[in-house]
C-alpha cells in the first residue's frame, strides 16, 4: 500500500508571493509582445501584517542600551524609516548634502530600485553633523578615510542584530524588530502633519500595510 505524501500547509502570504511572480511573468510577456492582455489574478487576504511601533520613551530606552557606534544608526532609522541593512548601513557621505539639506539614495540602490530623497529635519541634521565630526576626526587624527556615514572606527558595520536583541531585552522591549522603526517613522511624520502618501515616499513604503 502506498502511503500518501503529507500535504504541506502554506500561508496566504506564501501563495501571494507565488501569485506575484505569476503576475510579473504575464507583464514581461506583454512587454515582449508575446501576449496582448493578462488574466485577472486576485490576491488572498493576509492576516500576518506586522503592527509594531515604538513610542518615544521605548525608542530612547533601546538606543541607550546600544554601543556608541550603533546608536546613531538606529536613531537615523527612527527618523527616516529607511531600511537599516541595505540603506542606512550602506549610506555614504556623497549622498549627504548639508547645503541642500537632504539625504539621497541613488536609483538602483533601494529595494524597488527607485531613488529617494529625505529632507533634513533639525534632529536629522544634528545627527549627521555629529557623525561627520566623528568621521573627520578619524582622518585628521589617524589618517583614515571613511566613506560610510555609520561605521566602527572607520570600518563598515555589517550587522547589528545581536546588539539590537540584547538592547531590546535590557530596555524591557523584547521581541521588537528593527523594521518597527520604519512603521514608527511614517506614523511620526503623519502625526507631524505630513500627508501619509508623502511620508511613504520618503521612507520607501509601497503599501500602507
Amino acid at each position: 500500500m502506498t502511503v500518501p505524501e503529507e500535504r504541506k500547509t502554506v500561508s496566504n502570504g506564501e501563495i501571494n508571493r507565488e501569485l506575484t511572480l505569476l503576475k510579473r511573468t504575464f507583464n514581461l510577456a506583454i512587454q515582449a509582445g508575446k501576449l496582448i492582455h493578462k488574466p485577472h489574478i486576485p490576491m488572498l487576504v493576509e492576516n500576518n501584517v506586522r503592527t509594531g511601533f515604538f513610542e518615544p520613551d521605548q525608542f530612547e530606552a533601546v538606543a541607550r542600551q546600544l554601543p556608541p557606534a550603533l546608536s546613531p544608526v538606529v536613531a537615523f532609522a527612527y527618523i527616516t524609516g529607511w531600511r537599516i541593512p541595505s540603506e542606512a548601513l550602506t549610506l555614504q557621505w556623497p549622498n549627504v548634502d548639508f547645503a541642500a539639506g537632504e539625504v539621497r539614495l541613488d536609483p538602483g540602490t533601494t529595494k524597488n530600485s527607485e531613488g529617494r530623497v529625505f529632507l533634513m529635519t533639525a534632529e536629522l541634521r544634528a545627527l549627521l553633523e555629529a557623525q561627520w565630526e566623528v568621521t573627520r576626526a578619524l582622518r585628521h587624527e589617524h589618517g583614515k578615510i571613511c566613506p560610510w556615514v555609520f561605521h566602527r572606527d572607520g570600518k563598515p558595520i555589517r550587522s547589528l542584530r545581536k546588539a539590537w536583541q540584547a538592547a531590546c531585552i535590557k530596555a524591557g522591549c523584547p521581541g521588537r524588530i528593527p523594521h518597527d522603526l520604519r512603521r514608527t517613522a511614517v506614523r511620526n511624520m503623519v502625526r507631524a502633519g505630513i500627508p501619509e502618501r508623502v511620508a511613504m515616499q520618503m521612507t520607501g513604503h509601497i503599501t500602507t500595510s
